[in-house]
């Protein structure tokens, strides 16, 4: 599986330098990628990350994650997303709409 970085281009030096910043609002919400910041470690990222970030809207969760560890699927391998079985009948749109009778409706008592 290639690296992020091989895909975007970047040179290693850069890529050990720059940090992917990921937040959360709320306990219930999953994280979201907001930015990137550029630090020399994973402290003065989450610290630049907190300025950037978080200073118009609270968090309850900041991630830094440098971008050479981010692993990323080839857009070279288009095979890798083609299922192998038919599971059409998952999607809403392989149902016929049922028929309603056109009798008169029971009222309740």
């Amino acid at each position: 599986m290639p690296r992020l970085v091989e895909l975007l281009g970047k040179a290693e030096a850069d890529a050990s330098r720059l940090f992917a910043v990921l937040r959360q609002d709320s306990k219930s919400e999953s994280h979201v990628h907001v930015g990137d910041v550029h630090a020399t470690d994973a402290e003065m990222a989450l610290m630049l990350a907190k300025e950037q970030f978080t200073r118009r809207e609270p968090c309850v969760s900041l991630w830094v994650v440098p971008y050479s560890a981010i692993g990323a699927t080839s857009y070279d391998d288009p095979d890798l997303f083609t299922h192998v079985t038919d599971k059409s009948y998952r999607f809403g749109g392989s149902y016929r709409e049922q028929q309603r009778p056109a009798g008169p409706r029971r009222k309740d008592r």
